[in-house]
């Protein structure tokens, strides 16, 4: 339905349509000339389908360990974690005279050693036996490189063949430690390794313990201990935490620890001191390694009746965009909205370790979805974008993609003046991705300013409108006449 207005209503239009994002003009550029203003609206169709993801590039702040059964599908997901630890920059000990424990020949000595991972939250039972294997890598997981979340270290040929691999037996209440420690308003949840075993490093050297192995390596070689590269090319690697047996939690692991404990002081009056520098930050590298059952996902991808979205790594889904449709006979007008809602279907039976709907959605051009996160490519509002999943509407609202239709539009047509089948040799021309994703933001000047979008490697579920059912988006044009 087309209605004219009078030029003076202009800015009202301009108004409205900045309400959602940037808009795009594909024809004429609106002015305050006294002209006629045009307006049309119309809902369009898309069609959607779900699209089983083989990996994802896993690369996150946050580790994911454990073994859950997806009460939608019974299907089981494993996560395992590698973690490096950070030596922080001009790192240094106390003088070494100060350590008092030493052995015959006069070598400082360790106490003990322990990795501890400590978790925000988790998933599942937390009274659940779980069993691990902790391993310790041969050579450092390198940051130039890409890993995706099917990348195996022990596999990969990462983990050093003769040493640490060390079976954990655990459960994320951490009933090896006594009630009065936990519940003192200090005790932060966590997952403890002990090191205390002999330790023998790449040179045939033994030691009584793991952390023996660093204070030695620190007083012999402190230049090893400048930084967190030559920490980890010199030193030590880091550690691949890989699930063995067990199944009903999954811990986020946000702050893995690297403790050392020693003696220092007088002979007469010593005290236990702790080197507590290597944890595990952004600075270092941190991946998962997700374990589908392809079966199950494959079941899921096969239902018409809608589409899904699972993380980690398992569902996305992809969206055809009716950009011939909402552009026929508007070539030369401006698209001010295209707004398009993707509802979210509600579980039918309730079952309270369901998993959640993800947090965030990420649209994205579906040939652009790897090169997106490789690049660590932020949302732009232009050919890519982020919806929040809004739980009083119960959907993920994508407020305007008028860019991105445009955008689209302008590359075929571009493509179609040099290549006659262009269409047919770019099929996914005009297709999105939905997919899970985590954001980071910080405050710049009293606004939130968006630092990162990776993929969401959180345990998270979603049924959407879609499928046999088409998905409506709504458009509105505008042109002087």
């Amino acid at each position: 339905m087309k209605i004219k207005f009078i030029a003076a209503l202009a800015a009202s239009v301009l108004m409205l349509a900045s309400c959602d994002e940037t808009t795009n003009t594909l024809g004429i550029t609106l002015n305050t000339t006294a002209d006629n203003l045009a307006v049309a609206s119309n809902t369009f169709k898309a069609s959607s389908r779900s699209v089983a993801i083989e990996s994802v590039i896993s690369r996150s702040t946050i580790g994911y360990l454990g073994r859950i059964q997806d009460p939608e599908t019974g299907a089981h997901i494993s996560g395992d974690f590698m973690t490096q630890f950070a030596c922080l920059e001009g790192f240094k000990m106390m003088p070494i005279d100060s350590l008092t424990v030493r052995d015959s020949e006069g070598h400082v000595m360790a106490d003990s050693c322990e990795i501890r991972l400590f978790y925000s939250s988790y998933y599942g039972d937390s009274l659940a036996t779980m069993k691990m294997k902790v391993y310790e890598l041969d050579h450092p997981m390198m940051e130039d490189q890409r890993y995706y979340s099917d990348f195996d270290p022990l596999e990969a040929g990462y983990v050093r063949t003769d040493g640490i691999a060390k079976e954990k037996v655990y459960s994320l209440v951490n009933t090896s430690e006594a009630e009065e420690k936990k519940n003192n308003g200090l005790y932060v949840n966590n997952i403890c390794v002990r090191l205390n075993d002999p330790y023998t490093d790449k040179n045939g050297v033994t030691y009584n313990n793991f952390g023996t192995y660093i204070l030695r390596k620190y007083y012999e070689h402190p230049e090893y201990f400048r930084n967190s590269y030559t920490f980890l090319k010199n030193v030590q690697p880091g550690f691949f935490f890989k699930m063995t047996g067990g199944q009903g939690s999954m811990a986020y692991i946000v702050s893995p620890q690297l403790n050392i404990y020693y003696k220092a002081g007088s002979t007469a009056a010593y005290a236990t001191s702790r080197m507590t520098l290597f944890n595990g930050t952004e600075e270092v590298l941190q991946t998962t390694t997700v374990t589908n059952e392809d079966a199950a996902l494959q079941e899921l991808v096969a239902d018409n009746s809608c589409t899904y979205i699972k993380s980690p790594s398992g569902i996305f889904t992809e969206i055809t965009l009716p950009v011939d449709e909402i552009m026929v006979g508007h070539e030369n007008d401006t698209i001010n909205t295209a707004k398009m809602y993707l509802n979210r279907l509600n579980n039918e039976s309730w079952n309270k370790f369901a998993l959640p709907a993800p947090s965030t959605l990420l649209l994205v051009e579906a040939d652009s979805l790897s090169t997106f996160f490789e690049n660590s490519k932020l949302a732009n509002h232009k050919t890519s974008y982020l919806a929040a999943f809004t739980s009083a509407t119960n959907r993920y609202t994508f407020g305007n993609i008028s860019n991105l239709i445009a955008s689209m539009y302008r590359a075929k047509i571009n493509g179609l003046r040099n290549d006659p089948n262009w269409v047919a040799h770019h099929p996914n021309w005009n297709k999105v991705m939905a997919v899970p994703v985590k954001t980071n933001y910080i405050t710049y000047n009293n606004s939130s300013v968006l630092t990162s979008v990776t993929n969401d490697m959180s345990l998270t579920s979603t049924r959407l409108v879609g499928g046999s059912t088409p998905i409506n988006i709504e458009v509105i044009y505008s042109k002087f006449e």
